[in-house]
């Protein structure tokens, strides 16, 4: 369950690294979806 969600988030929810983001101005949602993808991709690697 927790790969099909790494390859959803992957196509759907926006790369902060690939523009760079600075986590001290990232504003909550895009804390909020780090944090999302980071739970997801830490479970699918399991």
């Amino acid at each position: 369950m927790f790969k099909f969600l790494a390859k959803l988030n992957k196509k759907l929810l926006p790369s902060y690294t690939k523009k760079q983001l600075d986590l001290a101005r990232a504003t909550k949602l895009q804390k909020a979806i780090i944090a999302w993808k980071y739970y997801v991709t830490t479970h699918a690697l399991d």
